[in-house]
């Protein structure tokens, strides 16, 4: 494993936020091959999808949404495609299934566990929406699971893992990490084991660094050196933890699924911005940033010629 290389990973749309947090949020396919380009420009090793309604910006898993954006990323970029699973947590497991299924991406994301996810808390902070659907869909977390029981992973490993796929593990809580034990000593995922630890979601772990050290400790304890570790922060905390895990040996996610933000009250103009602030930080302590075929080495990955991008 390359020594001194931190793979950042960019995440740059998701489902979380709505239109009317952010006008530098993308939504359609133009917009997301652009955010995507730009943030690999700016040293971004792997770049993490999802796709929206083009008119509404509301999250959508048809793959037919994804392709044109796809096909753009894959022929002005060599960076690693990681493809969602999670959807949107209001989605069922074959909804969110549909564009890794098709595209057969070297990395697709995978929640390690059924949780509560809180993002009604956000209605309070936004007066003005654009659409009907963004607080609806905020107020419904209220009452709203992100199913993922073990057999919906189990199912998930069973028809990605014969494609080559590999996985971003998202452990959103200490118990996350357990379950992918569980996983590993069944023999069903293999390592090198990529694990993006996940903060300040409201239920899952908070965002104090004592929250990572804990994660981290636990992975360490469980997995030894059968994993590679990566964090995400949400919201305004993105930076401080990337800063912490980056001095820890660790790899770093960034983008506008998990933060609007580029500074205090400032809103990031775009995903690259948030991509550059990660690497000066990282550059800053004396680490390199990763290359596409260098992260690819790192996670074991099958390279983006055996794709069906």
């Amino acid at each position: 494993m390359a020594k001194n290389k931190v793979i950042i990973s960019c995440a740059v749309t998701g489902a979380i936020h709505t239109p009317s947090m952010s006008p530098h949020l993308p939504v359609t396919a133009e917009e997301i091959a652009e955010a995507a380009i730009g943030a690999a420009e700016a040293g971004a090793a792997i770049i993490h999808l999802h796709a929206r309604n083009p008119v509404d910006g509301r999250p959508d898993q048809n793959p037919d949404l994804f392709e044109p954006f796809l096909q753009v990323i894959k022929q002005r970029s060599d960076a690693v495609i990681n493809l969602t699973t999670g959807g949107h947590p209001s989605m069922t497991l074959e909804e969110r299934l549909r564009p890794a299924i098709r595209f057969q991406p070297e990395v697709a994301s995978l929640n390690m566990g059924s949780m509560g996810f809180g993002l009604f808390p956000m209605l309070d902070r936004y007066k003005d929406w654009q659409h009907d659907w963004e607080p609806q869909v905020l107020e419904a977390s209220r009452d709203l699971v992100f199913k993922n029981t073990y057999k919906d992973i189990e199912g998930l490993l069973a028809l990605l893992s014969p494609l080559g796929t590999r996985f971003e593990f998202e452990c959103y809580d200490t118990s996350h990490l357990y379950n992918l034990a569980h996983f590993l000593d069944r023999g069903l995922v293999k390592a090198p084991l990529f694990i993006q630890t996940c903060f300040g979601i409201l239920g899952g772990i908070g965002s104090h660094p004592d929250d990572v050290m804990h994660m981290k400790r636990t992975a360490d304890r469980l997995f030894g050196d059968q994993y590679v570790w990566s964090v995400l922060g949400a919201g305004a905390r993105q930076m401080g933890i990337v800063a912490m895990a980056a001095s820890m040996g660790g790899n770093v996610r960034v983008g506008l699924e998990d933060s609007l933000w580029g500074g205090p009250g400032r809103l990031a103009q775009s995903n690259a911005e948030q991509v550059r602030s990660a690497r000066a930080i990282i550059e800053g302590m004396g680490l390199s940033v990763a290359t596409p075929d260098e992260a690819r080495a790192i996670l074991h990955l099958k390279g983006g010629d055996r794709t069906a991008i």
